[in-house]
C-alpha cells in the first residue's frame, strides 16, 4: 500500500490538513506500506517557499515521517506538458479563447445551463471553432486554455468504474463538462497533475476529504485515457470547527503554527485532529 498527502503551499496548515495527513499515514502504517509527501505548487501566484518549509516543519512536529525525495510539482512542469501534448495529439483537447466574462454571459443567456460539481458547465462555444480559426487566434497571441473534449474522451475511454471506500462505482466524468486541463498562467490543472503524479509515484490508495469525491470520476477518465494505473480511493469526512464550519485557508482557520505557539503539544493537536494517541 502506498498513500500520500499532497498539500499546496499557499498558506499554513490547519487542523483539516492535519487530519488528512494523519489519515493517510495511519492507513499506510496499518497496511505495512509507504506514506508519501508531495507539494502541489503549480500555481506561481499563490504558492510560496516559506509555506513549503512550514509544511515540512509542521508535519514533522506532528510526528509524521515520509519517503524521500519529496516530489515538488513545480520542478516537473515538463512532465505535465508532455501529458497535455499526448492528449492534444489525439484530438482530445481544444483551445478555448473565452474569458470568464464571456463564459458568464453565455451561461446567463441560457435558460437551463447545466451544472456540475464546480458550478455551471462550460457552454462549449470554442468547441465548434474550425482548425483555421483556432490557428489564427493562437498565432495572434490570443490567450487560451486547453479544454478536454469530454464527449470524445468518454467515447474513447468507454465504460469505466472505480473502487471508493471498498464499493465499486460507475464513473460519470461527463458531470464536469469540457474541463480545463491547462492554461498559460498555470501549465496544467490540478486534475491532470494529481492523476499523473499518483501514477508516477505508484500510489495505490488515494485518500482525501469527501468534498473531492466527485473529482474521482474525472480522474478515472484521465487514467483510462493515459493508460495510467488505477488506485483505490478512500474519502474521509471534513473536519469542522466548533461553529460547524469546515477548516479552510481562505477562512483563516487556526493554523498548526498558531496552535504550536499557544503551547499545545503535538499529542494534543493530533487529538484535536481526530487521532488521539
Amino acid at each position: 500500500m502506498v498513500t500520500r498527502f499532497a498539500p499546496s503551499p499557499t498558506g499554513h496548515l490547519h487542523l483539516g490538513h492535519a487530519h488528512s495527513a494523519l489519515f493517510a499515514a495511519r492507513l499506510a502504517r496499518d497496511g505495512g506500506g509507504s506514506f508519501l509527501l508531495r507539494l502541489e505548487d503549480i500555481d506561481p501566484q499563490r504558492c510560496r517557499s516559506e509555506f513549503a518549509e512550514a509544511i515540512f516543519e509542521d508535519l514533522a512536529w506532528l510526528g509524521l515521517s515520509w519517503e524521500l525525495p519529496v516530489r515538488v510539482q513545480s520542478a516537473h512542469l515538463s512532465d505535465f506538458s508532455a501529458a497535455l501534448d499526448q492528449l492534444n495529439a489525439r484530438g482530445l483537447l481544444y483551445p478555448c479563447f473565452c474569458t470568464r466574462a464571456d463564459i458568464s454571459r453565455e451561461i446567463a443567456a441560457s435558460a437551463n445551463a447545466p451544472h456540475g460539481p464546480d458550478g455551471p458547465l462550460y457552454p462549449g462555444a470554442c468547441r465548434a471553432l474550425g482548425a483555421v480559426e483556432r490557428a489564427t487566434r493562437i498565432a495572434a497571441g490570443t490567450p487560451f486554455a486547453w479544454r478536454l473534449d469530454m464527449m470524445r474522451a468518454i467515447a474513447e475511454a468507454g465504460d469505466l468504474a472505480f473502487i471508493d471506500d471498498d464499493v465499486e462505482h460507475t464513473a460519470t466524468p461527463g458531470i464536469f463538462g469540457d474541463v480545463v486541463l491547462g492554461r498559460k498562467d498555470v501549465p496544467a490543472s490540478y486534475h491532470l497533475c494529481v492523476t499523473h503524479d499518483d501514477a508516477l509515484q505508484g500510489v495505490t490508495l488515494v485518500t482525501r476529504a469527501e468534498d473531492l469525491r466527485p473529482a474521482t470520476h474525472l480522474h478515472r477518465l484521465l487514467q483510462a485515457l493515459m493508460g495510467w494505473p488505477v488506485p483505490r480511493w478512500r474519502h474521509h469526512a471534513l473536519l469542522v470547527g466548533p461553529d460547524g464550519r469546515r477548516f479552510a485557508k481562505r477562512d483563516r482557520s487556526v493554523s498548526l503554527r498558531e496552535l504550536r505557539a499557544s503551547g499545545r503539544t503535538a499529542a494534543e493537536v493530533r487529538a484535536m485532529a481526530g487521532f488521539a494517541d
